[in-house]
């Protein structure tokens, strides 16, 4: 039955030159990397720290790691975990691992011995690809794995000649550095050196053949916003056609010429999609930042003149506030978008005072391969919005309880979404995934929005985020918005506790400025301007709340921490 969200009153905002649709190859995700190779071999495809890398030498180095690990015994299906920081070794090691048609299991350099132990267990990894960081949290994960090779390298091992030879010098800013790069192994250590597998491996070996649309690329990890982290199973298709509808989304895109600036992780599928397999579509330069560092990225902005910069809120607000931003050209670079968290309307505004630059504001789920929707980049965007839905996605707004009735327009409720991006379904979790993905393809977000009548979609909050108190919804983010305007309010996290006579009462955690308000004072301020049923029960201030590895609050671990007391 057709619903007024058929037609797709969006379409009428799209930025000239983008198509209501795209069509997607079927072809292998390493095609991507292949096309642009044979286009443009000369073409610097990564940049780090200077040192370049050209698309003609990062495919031979694919093709010898690939040739490598098929020799150690690497087979199709088998599961691969990358713990490495954005560098030319993750790059490498993801299109060889793609290019046998096994799957790579991107895993945050960060996570403890007991994340990563439930990441290696749960997706089956057989071989790890780990930079010497993180060996020593590896080899506590691994008992009760099936991990039996492990396959190390040092970023240190491609920085420049020069740089190397620097780090050697008794200066504090260099030791830190090359500190942090790389650190000595065991001397008995079990383990293959990435290095050596690149010398040993044949330079050309076939694509084994996979089926794009029913083959896993990538088993990604998903936050663990329901409990423990899940692995999301997206196919070959499904990065694919993401990437090809995220580079049709900017029409002002030049293949061979875009500059992309990834300081978002690779080990996240925003930074995957945005970063990595976009440009390597489109024939660009990848500038490989391993971690947000304000000199850092000034630095790469100033020498590499991006085009392209995919970033979080937290790195926007950053640069807004470094007085050597503008200067340093960051108000230059043509795309910003912003994703993984909400982009504030005083972030829009302070970016674009601070550097004179725009960032608009996109919206994605590891699910969905991240990208759904994202703001018009002709000046269209609606910073209240997360945008349109990209061409080829559909988009309906749902009862939540019964995600068949579709809700007029205007009217909030689930968020639904499907398209050639919409993942598989959840690796060895069937319940899961029937219950989130429809057997027609729809996905359920689980996100509370509405649709305003000339297809912009606004976020409202998490499902399962939305507090019910005395059988009324009340949504978080809505409150912390009210708490934030407070002027000795930092920040604020809202979430739900048990309460006997009202189901759930809220509770507000609160980063104060100086003079720091008392808890008392917050609730009156948000008695002002809230239904008395939203006015925050509780009211605990503290220095820091419990973040992501992109910085975005988890309002899960705050549940829990009150569940606990």
């Amino acid at each position: 039955m057709s619903t007024p969200y058929d037609e797709r009153p969006w379409l009428r905002f799209y930025a000239d030159g983008v198509p209501a649709n795209v069509q997607v190859p079927d072809v292998p995700l390493t095609h991507l990397l292949d096309a642009s190779a044979e286009r443009f071999p000369n073409r610097k495809a990564l940049m780090f720290f200077g040192r370049a890398m050209t698309y003609a030498k990062l495919l031979n180095a694919v093709n010898r790691l690939a040739g490598a690990l098929r020799r150690i015994g690497l087979r199709k299906g088998e599961r691969v975990a990358v713990i490495l920081p954005n560098c030319p070794q993750e790059v490498i090691a993801f299109y060889a691992i793609l290019r046998i048609g096994a799957i790579v299991v991107p895993t945050n350099p960060l996570y403890t011995a007991s994340e990563l132990r439930h990441q290696l267990a749960d997706s089956g990894a057989r071989v790890v690809v780990v930079f010497d960081k993180a060996y020593e949290t590896l080899t506590e994960a691994m008992p009760g794995t099936d991990v039996r090779q492990v396959v190390v390298t040092s970023l240190a091992d491609y920085l420049p000649f020069v740089k190397r030879e620097l780090l050697k010098l008794p200066v504090a800013k260099a030791r830190r550095l090359l500190a942090e790069l790389s650190t000595e192994l065991p001397e008995n250590a079990d383990i293959l050196w990435f290095d050596d597998l690149l010398k040993e491996g044949p330079d050309n070996p076939q694509q084994t053949p996979v089926d794009p649309i029913r083959d896993l690329a990538v088993l990604q990890y998903t936050g663990g916003t329901t409990g423990r982290p899940k692995g999301a199973m997206l196919t070959h298709r499904n990065l694919v056609a993401n990437a090809h509808q995220t580079v049709a989304w900017d029409p002002a895109i030049r293949p061979g010429h875009d500059v992309n600036l990834a300081v978002v992780p690779l080990f996240h599928v925003f930074g995957l999609t945005f970063c990595l397999t976009c440009t390597m579509l489109i024939g660009g330069m990848v500038v490989l930042v391993p971690r947000f560092d304000l000199d850092l990225v000034l630095d790469a902005v100033r020498k590499h003149k991006p085009t392209l910069f995919p970033g979080v809120p937290p790195i926007y607000q950053q640069l807004a506030a470094a007085p050597e931003a503008k200067k340093a050209g960051v108000g230059d670079i043509r795309t910003c978008v912003s994703g993984a968290m909400k982009l504030a309307r005083t972030t829009v505004d302070a970016f674009r005072t601070g550097t004179g630059g725009r960032v608009v504001q996109g919206y994605g789920m590891t699910e969905t391969s991240p990208v759904v929707m994202a703001n018009p980049l002709d000046g269209n965007a609606r910073h209240v919005s997360v945008g349109a839905p990209l061409p080829g996605t559909e988009a309906r707004i749902v009862d939540e309880r019964d995600p068949t009735r579709v809700l007029p327009i205007g009217y909030p409720g689930e968020l639904i979404v499907r398209g050639p991006q919409i993942f598989a379904g959840y690796w060895n979790q069937p319940a899961e995934t029937a219950e989130t993905l429809s057997r027609d393809g729809w996905f359920r977000t689980g996100d509370i929005a509405v649709m305003s009548p000339d297809g912009y979609f606004t976020l409202i909050d998490r499902k399962r985020d939305v507090v019910i108190v005395d059988g009324f919804n009340v949504y978080p983010s809505e409150i912390e918005n009210v708490l934030a305007a407070h002027p000795g309010v930092a920040e604020a996290a809202v979430v739900g506790v048990p309460d006997s006579a009202h189901g759930e009462v809220v509770t507000a955690y609160i980063i104060p400025r100086e003079p720091a308000p008392s808890p008392d004072e917050i609730r009156a301020y948000a008695a002002q301007h809230l239904a008395g049923y939203k006015v925050p029960a509780f009211v605990e201030l503290r220095p820091t709340l419990p973040r992501n590895m992109l910085g975005k609050v988890l309002r899960r671990v705050l549940r829990e921490e009150n569940a606990m007391s």
